[in-house]
């Protein structure tokens, strides 16, 4: 796909995750916790922020195996990914992921792809809408792309 033929509107959002969850995705972590209902669904860009994991959380076992060998990048787009749902737990009969957190909203994420290269960009704390040029620098990275 052509970067001149990405859509444009309303059919992708950036999403802000803190370290080490957002490389924890790209490492197959599944679903991403929030305390509130997330209305969006559709393509979103996985955001690492910009504030430093604490390292109590890096030495748990289930995050330290997903990021062995990654680097933690700071302030930047580093993939995107679907996101099909939104839903509260149900429990861990319901909601079997060692990664799902008990009372929270949990986003479904499909199709995840990981940039070779992060992508410094601004995040914020709901969903945003991610300028023409930032799309560009990232899709510029995965050129088989389909939205």
């Amino acid at each position: 796909m052509s970067l001149d033929t990405l859509p444009e509107g309303d059919w992708i959002r950036g999403i802000t995750i803190r370290q080490p969850w957002a490389t924890c995705i790209l490492a197959g972590k599944n679903p991403e916790n929030r305390p509130v209902h997330w209305p969006w669904q559709g393509w979103i860009l996985i955001h690492a922020g910009k504030k430093k994991p604490e390292p109590a959380v890096l030495r748990d076992p289930l995050v330290a195996t997903a990021i062995r060998g990654r680097e933690l990048h700071l302030g930047a787009v580093i993939g995107v990914a679907r996101l099909t749902g939104c839903h509260l737990d149900q429990g861990p009969k319901k909601c079997t992921s060692p990664w799902a957190e008990r009372g929270a909203h949990h986003l479904v994420l499909e199709d995840v792809q990981e940039l070779a290269l992060p992508v410094p960009a601004t995040g914020a704390l709901s969903a945003w809408k991610p300028t023409p040029d930032l799309l560009a620098q990232v899709f510029q990275q995965l050129p088989d792309f389909r939205p």
